[in-house]
């Protein structure tokens, strides 16, 4: 199969597409009482997160959790998202954005470090799957950098032209995953880093996925 000639999104999903802000800050708070730490605000929250989730824990604890400090606090953390998922929505306007870059001949695919099993129904269930080409969520441990899970989304996705793929997410390592496979990234502020740490990254950062998609539809051409 050759490559395809128009331009492709690989979209990020948790503060991304699906507004989960609230059930985010929630299990991580959730996670930090099992050892004691005082909550977070989102706003702190944005200043401190990132990937791998156990340098975030190191940055609060002042060293890295133990195997058993991390396997408690991510089960904590998976059980409390799960049960406050169900009121969170997707972000505004993504439906239209995602039918609308889907109607000019581009495609589009979804990559998330959430697990795949619970992701993939959670995208059929808000009517938007058909949008995507693939929709690729974590199968293993989590924790991991978002690079090699890309470098295989990519792969699936043979027709699809790194040099014509944007990827936009909320995270620095989004943009890292980008560049590692020689893709474009764009970095959207509603979700779990603040706009320095952002900017920090050297790509395009925007406030609504609109610009998102404006940015996207510009390098790619």
């Amino acid at each position: 199969m050759g490559k395809l000639t128009g331009a492709h999104i690989v979209w990020d999903w948790n503060g991304t597409l699906f507004h989960d802000n609230d059930a985010i800050i929630g299990a991580t708070n959730a996670a930090f009482a099992e050892l004691g730490l005082e909550p977070l605000t989102l706003e702190r929250y944005r200043e401190l997160y990132c990937v791998p989730v156990p340098k975030f824990y190191e940055r609060l604890l002042g060293r890295l959790p133990t195997d058993a400090e991390w396997e408690l606090m991510d089960g904590v953390f998976h059980r409390y998202y799960a049960e406050h998922r169900v009121r969170c929505g997707l972000t505004e306007g993504a439906p239209e954005l995602l039918a609308g870059w889907r109607s000019a001949g581009h495609s589009q695919s979804i990559l998330s470090m959430y697990g795949h099993d619970d992701l993939v129904p959670l995208v059929r269930g808000f009517g938007i799957e058909a949008h995507f080409v693939r929709v690729d969520g974590r199968t293993g441990p989590s924790g991991g950098s978002k690079a090699e899970h890309m470098v295989r989304h990519l792969k699936a996705l043979a027709a699809v032209d790194p040099e014509r793929t944007v990827v936009i997410g909320d995270a620095a390592d989004d943009a890292v995953a980008a560049r590692h496979v020689g893709a474009r990234a764009v970095l959207y502020t509603g979700g779990s880093h603040s706009r320095a740490s952002l900017e920090a990254v050297g790509v395009p950062v925007v406030d609504t996925l609109e610009e998102a998609v404006a940015q996207a539809e510009r390098l790619a051409a």
